[in-house]
C-alpha cells in the first residue's frame, strides 16, 4: 500500500488558516486598524468601497517599515510583537501571533506602501492570492498604506457566502465602533463609496461616545468609576429610558481590547434589576484596566475572548459600582456608607449640640381659655341653604361615572380581564385567551392595507430637533425624498440637528424621535418599496395598542366585534398567535 499522508502546498495551508482570521470584511478591518494602533499611529483612515468586498484601505501616519519588515510582514507566525512563550502573558499589543497579514494575503490582492521616519524612500509590495508578485521602491508618506482588493476572490465559494452591502458595512461599522471607543486620544475617519461616515476627533471618552452615538445619548449616561489595588473600572451606563431590547450598545473593554461576556453582561443586568421593562437591556461602555498577566487573551484567532483570574470578583466589583452610581444619580436607592462633610454641616444649623442651646428659648403654647365657640354661632340665609340643596341634587342626579377599572360588576358569562392583561372569552363551546394588544395590531395592519398612504399632516406647535449622529445624516439624505409625501415637513436646521415642523396626521409628539430612530436604525434601503414597507411597519406599530391599554370593558368588546368581522384569524403575519384556546377538561381532571 502506498503512503497517502502528504504535506500541503503553503498556498493551500494558509487559505484554509485564513478561514479563522478572515471570516468577512469586517475581519480585516479589525486586524488593520489594530495593527495601525499597534505602530503608534496618531491619525487612522479607514476607506470602503462595496461594503469591503472590492476594496478596504487604512492609511495611517505610524512609523511604518523597512523594506525586510514590510516583506517579512506578510509570512505566517512573522510577528514583531513577542519573542518567546512568556511573552504571551504579558501582551500589551493588540496582535501578536503573527497570522492576520499572511492569512489576508492568501484571500485578496493586497498592496502595501511604507516608510519609516529616516528613510528617504519608502517600499511597494504586491501579494496576489499569497504569492508574492514584486517588491519596488516608492515615494510616499511615513506611516503606512494598506489596499485590500477583491477579498475571495480566489475563493468563490467563500465570496458566495458573504452577505449583502447592508449587513456587512454593518459588521464594518461595529468593528470601527469597537477600536474608535477604546481609543478616543487617536483621531479616526472611515469613509464608504467616497462618502463621509465618521469624522472623529481626538478628545474624551465621553466626546467619542457622543461623537459615535449623537448628542441624544449625551444626556442619559451616568458615570462609572472604581479603582481598586488590583482593577481599575471606569466608563458610563445609561439611564433606563435609554435602554433597548435589541443589543448593539454594549461595550466591554480590557486593557484597550473589545471583549464579549455573556457573564459580565448579567452583571450589568443585575445591576438594573427592578428598572428596567422585561426584555430590555441597559446601554453601557465600559473600561476595565487589569494587569495583563491576570488574563489570556489567546483563546480564538478573533481575541474576543478573554479569560479572567478573578471573573468572579470583578462581576461583583461591576454590579456592585454601577448600582451605586444609580443610587447617587437618584436613578436607584443605594446605601452609601461615606459620610458627607456638607451633611454634617447641615445637621449642625439644624441640631446644634448641647454647648449651643443655652440661648436656645424653647417655644411657648397660649392657649385662651375663656374661649367658646358657640357663642360665635354664624347663621345661614335660606339663599344659601338653597344654594347648597340645589348642588345636592345635580349631582345626585347626574350621570354615574363610566369609569370602572375593576368592572367587578358589569363582568358577564362572555367576557372577563384577567391581572396579567388577557381576556377571555367564551366563544362557542370554547373559551379562548386573548391577546388584544395582537388583535389590534392586526385590525391596524390591514386597516391601512384598505386606506390610502397618510399625506396629511399636523403642524407642530413647537419645533423638534433631532440631533443626529454621522450614520443617520447620511441616512436622512437618502430618504428625505420620501418623507414630505409621507407628512414629514422637516429641515437641517445645523450641521447634526434636523428641525421637525410637521408630522403625519395620527402620530403623537411623544412618538415622533422613537419613529426617527426606528427608520434611521435600517442602515440602508436599496429600493423606495423597501422604504415604505419598513415605514408601513413601523406606523403599524406606533398606532397599535398593547393589551394593557384595554382596560375598559366597551373597548374590548368592540375590538372583539371588529375582530370577528375580519374573520377571527388566529395568528398574525409573523407566526405571532392572536388567542390560545383554555384546555378546561385537563383542568376538570385536576379535580
Amino acid at each position: 500500500m502506498s503512503d497517502i499522508i502528504q504535506l500541503l502546498p503553503d498556498h493551500v495551508a494558509n487559505q484554509i488558516a485564513a478561514g479563522e482570521v478572515v471570516q468577512r470584511p469586517a475581519s480585516i478591518v479589525k486586524e488593520l486598524l489594530e495593527n495601525s494602533i499597534d505602530a503608534g499611529a496618531t491619525k487612522i483612515e479607514l476607506i470602503i468601497r462595496d461594503a469591503g468586498k472590492n476594496l478596504i484601505q487604512v492609511v495611517d501616519d505610524g512609523k511604518g517599515m523597512s523594506e525586510t519588515d514590510a516583506r517579512m510582514s506578510f509570512e505566517r507566525h512573522a510577528t514583531s510583537k513577542i519573542r518567546g512563550t512568556e511573552d504571551i502573558f504579558k501582551i500589551a499589543t493588540k496582535g501578536f501571533r503573527g497570522e492576520a497579514l499572511a492569512s489576508i494575503a492568501a484571500v485578496s490582492q493586497v498592496e502595501l506602501k511604507t516608510k519609516t521616519k529616516d528613510a528617504a524612500l519608502g517600499t511597494n509590495i504586491y501579494i496576489e492570492g499569497g504569492v508574492f508578485q514584486f517588491q519596488e521602491p516608492v515615494q510616499t508618506s511615513e506611516g503606512s498604506n494598506f489596499l485590500v482588493k477583491n477579498l475571495f476572490y480566489n475563493v468563490p465559494a467563500r465570496r458566495k457566502f458573504l452577505k449583502n452591502n447592508n449587513i456587512e458595512f454593518r459588521h464594518v461599522i461595529d468593528e470601527f465602533q469597537r477600536v474608535a471607543l477604546a481609543h478616543e486620544g487617536l483621531e479616526f475617519s472611515l469613509f464608504h463609496d467616497d462618502d463621509p461616515v465618521f469624522k472623529l476627533r481626538k478628545g474624551t471618552q465621553m466626546q467619542r461616545i457622543v461623537d459615535i452615538f449623537g448628542r441624544k445619548l449625551h444626556p442619559q449616561l451616568i458615570p462609572i468609576k472604581e479603582d481598586i489595588i488590583w482593577c481599575k473600572l471606569h466608563g458610563f451606563v445609561a439611564k433606563p429610558e435609554g435602554a433597548k431590547k435589541t443589543r448593539g450598545e454594549q461595550f466591554l473593554f480590557v486593557n484597550g481590547r473589545f471583549f464579549k461576556s455573556p457573564y459580565f453582561n448579567k452583571a450589568v443586568q443585575e445591576a438594573f434589576e427592578g428598572l428596567l421593562l422585561p426584555g430590555y437591556i441597559p446601554t453601557f461602555f465600559l473600561f476595565l484596566e487589569l494587569d495583563p498577566e491576570k488574563i489570556d487573551v489567546n483563546i480564538h484567532p478573533q481575541k474576543t475572548e478573554v479569560k479572567f483570574e478573578d471573573e468572579h470578583l470583578i462581576f461583583a466589583l461591576l454590579r456592585s459600582t454601577i448600582k451605586r452610581s444609580l443610587g447617587i444619580y437618584n436613578i436607584a436607592p443605594s446605601l452609601d456608607f461615606e459620610r458627607d462633610p456638607q451633611l454634617d454641616e447641615i445637621m449642625q444649623k439644624s441640631f446644634p449640640s448641647k454647648s449651643n442651646t443655652a440661648s436656645i428659648k424653647m417655644p411657648e403654647i397660649i392657649v385662651d381659655r375663656d374661649y367658646n365657640p358657640f357663642l360665635e354661632e354664624r347663621q345661614t340665609s335660606k339663599a344659601e341653604i338653597q344654594n347648597l340643596a340645589e348642588m345636592y341634587h345635580q349631582n345626585i342626579s347626574a350621570e354615574p361615572s363610566k369609569i370602572n377599572l375593576f368592572e367587578d360588576e358589569d363582568f358577564d358569562e362572555d367576557l372577563m380581564r384577567l391581572p396579567n392583561g388577557y381576556w377571555l372569552f367564551n366563544k362557542g363551546d370554547s373559551t379562548l385567551m386573548l391577546d388584544l394588544g395582537r388583535m389590534h395590531r392586526l385590525l391596524v395592519t390591514e386597516n391601512n392595507k384598505k386606506s390610502k398612504k397618510n399625506t396629511n399632516s399636523q403642524s407642530l406647535l413647537f419645533s423638534l430637533e433631532y440631533h443626529m449622529n454621522e450614520i443617520e445624516k447620511s441616512k436622512y439624505k437618502s430618504i428625505k425624498k420620501y418623507l414630505p409625501e409621507l407628512g414629514f415637513e422637516m429641515t437641517v436646521a445645523h450641521e447634526n440637528v434636523l428641525r421637525i415642523d410637521a408630522v403625519p396626521e395620527g402620530l403623537k409628539e411623544s412618538q415622533v424621535m422613537k419613529f426617527l430612530e426606528n427608520l434611521f436604525d435600517v442602515l440602508e434601503y436599496k429600493t423606495e418599496e423597501e422604504f415604505m414597507q419598513f415605514y408601513q411597519n413601523q406606523w403599524n406599530k406606533m398606532q397599535s395598542k398593547s393589551r394593557f391599554d384595554f382596560i375598559y370593558k366597551i373597548d374590548a368588546e368592540q375590538l372583539i366585534k371588529d375582530f370577528t368581522a375580519l374573520g377571527f384569524p388566529e395568528f398574525l403575519p409573523n407566526g405571532k398567535r392572536c388567542f390560545y384556546e383554555v384546555p378546561f377538561n385537563d383542568f376538570k381532571n385536576k379535580f
